[in-house]
Order: C-alpha cells, then structure tokens, then sequence
C-alpha cells in the first residue's frame, strides 16, 4: 500500500488530477444510481429518458468542479474551507441538473430523488477528498516528535492545524489554564490539566512543549516557562502577536525559548515622533557600525528616514556584513556610505564631517572586552578615550548639531581598564560640552545586551551544543541585560531628548544572576545539570573565577542623585566631572604615558581623574604575567 502511494504522490500532476476527474465522474454515476434505489426501495438502473439524464450528469459536474477549484487543491493539504467549495460545486450542478430534465421534460422522476442526489453527491466527493487526505497523510506520516501545545486558544488550534502536515512534529495534547476547555477536545486533541503534565510526559514520550500564547504579557511568560523548566522537554514558541502576519500560523514561526523570555520585563512603547528628532531628513553617522549595538542602531535608524546614512568601522569584514544586512531593508532608497577607519583619526573624522554635512552621531566604537582591554591597556586608552576625544574634538570644529555617546554599566565605581576609559570618555563630553554651544554632547549608559558579540549568552548554548560543560566564572555574578532591539530604541530616545552634558540611564529592570541563565538554558533545551545531587544529569557547570577587572555586581548609577524623563525606562543621572581646563591636563599626561608605555603612570592618571575607580589588581602586575 504504502508503495502505491509514494507512486502517487510522486506521479506527474496531470496524471493525478485525470485520475480525481476518473473518480468523481465515477462517483456521479453511482450517486445517480443509488438515489433512484433508495428513493424506489429496488437496485434500479437507467432505462429510456433517464439513459440521457444518466450520461449527462457528468458533463454537467465535472466542469463545474473545475471551474470551482477542485482539481487544484492538493489533496494532502486539503482544509474545510475546500470543503465548502465542494458543497457550493455540488449545488450549482445539482441545480443545472434539474433545470436539464425540466427542460427534457422527465417523466419518472421523483422530487425527492433530487434531495437525495444532493445530499450523496456532497458525502461522496467530499468524502474522497477527506478519506484520500487522511490515507496520503498516514502513510506518509514519519510520526516525528511528540509535542505538547500550550495553549488551546486560536494560535494554538492554528498551531495544531499546521503541525498534522508537519514530518517533524505529532501533536499529542493541549495544555490550557482555562478550567473551562480542560477535559474538552479541540481538532482532535484532548486539553489536559497543568497537573497532569508529568504524567503525560513521561506516559507519551514528550520531547518538546509548544508554547501558543502569542498576546500574554512578558511577565505571565516568564512565569510559564519558568515552570516549563522544571520538565525534561525543550521549549518553543511562537512569536509575539504583532509580529504574526493575518492570525497564521506556520511551522517555521516556531523558535526555540531565548532568555530574554526569562526577564519578565515588559517593554515600553516610544514614540515615532521622538525617536525620529536627530535622524529624520538628517544626515546621520553611526561609528562603530559593525558591532552589535552598531548594526541594530544602523537598521533602526534606517527605518526612520535619514537624509544619508553613513557607517564608520575600522573593520572591513564588519562592515561587509551589515551592508549585506542594510541591503535587503533599504526600502526608502536611502543613500547609505561606508568609510574605513579609525576613531583616533580626526583628520578623516572632520574631512568626512565636513563634506558630508554630519548632523547627527552615535559614537559606539569602543573596546568592550573586559578581560582583553586589562591586557591590553594603551590600546583600550587610546581607542576609549583618545577616539572619543578626536571625535569630539572634530564634532565641535564641524559644528555637528548632536552627538550621542553608548556608554556602559562597567563605566559606574569601574574596576577594570575598560570601565575606566568608558567613564573617562563620560567625562570629557561632560567637560567639552560646557565650553561650546554648537554641539550637544550626550551619554547613555545601560548594562549587558542579550546576544551581543562576547555576551555569556551564545557562548552558553554553544557549550550546551557541545555537551558541556557550561563555565560560570562565580556563582554570586549577576549582570543587567536587555534585548539589543529595545536598548538601541531606548538610547534613540534619550538622545532625541537629551539636554548638553546629560548622562542617561536606561531602566535595565532587575538584575540577573548569571548562574541562574546557564541553569534554565540548560533546562529549556530539554537537559539536566549534572551536580553533586544529580550525578546522572547532562551537562555539568564549572565556575572559572572573576577574570582580570570582572566585577560581582554591575550598577548604573555613581550616586543617588537621579530624575525621571518622560520616558518610564530612561533616567538622568545627575553626577559630577571635572572641568575641561583641569581634565585637559590630566588627559595630556594620559596621552604620553599611553605613548611610553608606562602602565603604572596609566594606572595613576586614572584613578586621579576617577576616584571611584578601585582596580583589583596592578596593572604591571597583569603584562607581567603574559
């Protein structure tokens, strides 16, 4: 059987719509046949007029079938909606039927035989249809993984619709919260209680949960998932419902639980009109362009409607990528440059400024890395702060109406080289934007992003990938984190509404504990930690120690001293800095130890223009020992 099916699946489409015509001109003459012998209670067969009537049926039927659509449809993927077209077709040629032997004037033909043509030509073309469908599927039915969808709303019966003509998924049952459709079955399926979840699990083999909650709050979310952990089943979902197209649902919008479905934090909406205040018909510059922030800045930015884009990175491959990226979201026409270089270089920066018109900047480009800045301090000085300064420097002499600077939490009571230069750089914006009134100098400061280059995130699920182990480097570290899409339109926002000089700080929600995310990773991709209480379990975590400049605790605020904005997620913070005139010097000093090499004299200036900043180690003390 299932051989004479993979023929017919694989046969020409031709050949398989003349073999459904075969059979429902087939199907009309029985039709014809049995409604005559129920109607007159004996096995009857055609004879006189009724000849006529008999053979013609099918030329009436058949056309109207195909002009319906019935030999279009591909029969395993067949709806209820083809069979309404079914019961449309089968009217209209039962009713072109009867007007043929009224005009034939008939005689010998009862009314109710009409009725009950009707009535058999629906069952038995529909019937095909549908007994054909349930076969090819069947037999072609690899009966993949079974699943459980939670949710027994309309993305879930959706969901369930596309999984039976999936090969990779078997839908087994729902799981709903309402105690209303508990007990009740939908499309097949039995909506089953929370508490029977184990025991289904284990009594049916459950590899993965389909999570069917598109329009729940983030904060409901995070607290299903967060019980969904605790079983040994991978987690997925579909996306949230604005980004579903028309109510459908398809295999593909499936994706794997991220982490950012564990913060429970709900986003706040900005407004067009604000995010659009520095870039709309402007000329707008992104340095820093390739990295993770750049390129999410660079395609929102996009969407705005600036005058000219221009991308600033000094590498090529970088560079490379969100062109290709760009490319395909262009669809405004927008003129988009891409320069090669460095932001130590100022004569490139003002040349560009210059004849470019730059109205608008958004300084990323930094050193980031904490562990390879500390290594690699006259480089992260020279980058962070010296970059920052040119760029400033060549902003104020182009008369560049705003310039907005990415900073970090690292930057806050900073013990590391990079926390340092980044608060450094704070400084000197604070510094030169009171000594000129043509450039506005802002900063916004904001904790991790999920899914950023060098973020615990991707090295996490490549570790799982691998099967382990998972490296933690303490069990205490917690980190703020934030989607890359919800960050860049946040500092979109406070640039639009910042004042000259004004430190920004985005509402980063609770922090997280590191430990914590590689534990639910492990546990939403279906595994077991394996620890001294669980010596079976997968995938075992190792914690490597606070690496050089590494912190327990991230913060955003120096002080206490903080207002509120109009927006609910972005703060000002109100700290202290150095005159320009004084930290012009020590910033000279900087430049020629940076120039000598001499990390101690590095080391000094720093904690001279920063006095919060208490470095763990001496930075001789790391060269030295590589």
């Amino acid at each position: 059987m299932r051989i004479i099916i993979n023929w017919l699946i694989n046969s020409d489409r031709i050949f398989k719509q003349g073999l459904m015509v075969f059979a429902d001109a087939s199907l009309i003459l029985l039709t014809f046949i049995l409604s005559f012998s129920l109607r007159l209670d004996y096995l009857y067969w055609p004879q006189g007029d009724m000849v006529l009537l008999f053979y013609f049926s099918n030329l009436i039927a058949i056309p109207i079938f195909y002009i319906a659509g019935l030999y279009r449809s591909v029969i395993r993927y067949i709806g209820f909606k083809a069979m309404w077209v079914v019961i449309k077709a089968t009217s209209l040629y039962i009713l072109l039927w009867t007007l043929f032997s009224i005009m034939l004037e008939m005689k010998g033909l009862p009314r109710s035989v009409i009725l009950i043509n009707w009535i058999l030509t629906i069952f038995t073309i529909g019937g095909l249809r549908l007994s054909a469908q349930w076969l090819l599927n069947y037999s072609q039915s690899k009966r993949g993984l079974n699943v459980l969808i939670y949710g027994a709303g309309s993305a879930g019966r959706q969901l369930c619709i596309a999984l039976k003509h999936s090969e990779e998924y078997t839908p087994i049952a729902f799981i709903d919260d309402d105690y209303q459709t508990q007990g009740s079955s939908i499309n097949g399926l039995q909506v089953i209680a929370i508490k029977n979840l184990d025991k289904i699990i284990k009594n049916k083999n459950i590899k993965e949960i389909l999570l069917a909650t598109p329009s729940i709050s983030r904060l409901r979310r995070k607290e299903i998932i967060k019980f969904l952990s605790s079983f040994p089943v991978i987690v997925r979902s579909l996306p949230n419902i604005t980004e579903l197209v028309q109510g459908k649902v398809q295999i593909e919008d499936l994706r794997q639980i991220n982490i950012k479905d564990l913060l429970g934090r709900s986003s706040v909406a900005s407004t067009k009109e604000v995010l659009s205040l520095n870039i709309s018909n402007k000329v707008v510059m992104v340095t820093g362009a390739g990295g993770s922030i750049g390129s999410e800045l660079c395609k929102q930015i996009l969407f705005l409607k600036p005058k000219i884009l221009i991308l600033y990175d000094l590498n090529e491959f970088a560079l490379y990528l969100i062109d290709k990226k760009l490319a395909s979201l262009n669809e405004n026409n927008t003129k988009i440059i891409y320069f090669l270089g460095s932001v130590t270089n100022k004569k490139r920066l003002q040349k560009i400024f210059q004849t470019y018109r730059v109205q608008t900047i958004y300084h990323t480009a930094a050193y980031k890395h904490v562990p390879i800045v500390e290594l690699n301090v006259t480089e992260g000085v020279d980058n962070n702060v010296f970059g920052t300064l040119a760029c400033a420097q060549a902003a104020i002499s182009e008369r560049v109406e705003t310039f907005i600077l990415i900073s970090t939490d690292k930057a806050v009571r900073p013990t590391s080289i990079m926390g340092s230069t980044k608060r450094l750089s704070e400084m000197l914006l604070q510094g030169l934007s009171k000594t000129q009134q043509h450039t506005r100098f802002t900063m916004v400061r904001f904790g991790n992003v999920l899914d950023s280059s060098g973020s615990v995130i991707p090295l996490f699920k490549k570790q799982i990938k691998a099967g382990g182990p998972v490296t933690v480097t303490d069990p205490e570290v917690v980190r703020y984190f934030m989607t890359i899409p919800e960050a860049v339109e946040l500092l979109i926002q406070a640039g639009s509404m910042a004042k000259n000089g004004g430190v920004y700080v985005l509402d980063m929600g609770e922090p997280v504990k590191i430990l914590d995310l590689a534990v639910n990773l492990i546990k939403l991709s279906g595994l077991h930690v394996k620890d001294i209480n669980n010596p079976n379990g997968d995938i075992e975590i190792h914690f490597t120690g606070l690496r050089p400049g590494e912190k327990l605790y991230e913060e955003l605020l120096i002080g206490d001293n903080v207002s509120k904005t109009d927006h609910s997620m972005i703060l000002v913070a109100n700290e202290e800095f150095i005159e320009w005139k004084n930290l012009k010097v020590i910033l000279l000093k900087l430049e020629q130890a940076s120039n000598n090499y001499d990390y101690s004299e590095i080391r000094k200036l720093l904690i001279e223009a920063i006095p919060e900043y208490e470095p763990d180690v001496e930075i001789s003390d790391i060269l030295n020992k590589n």
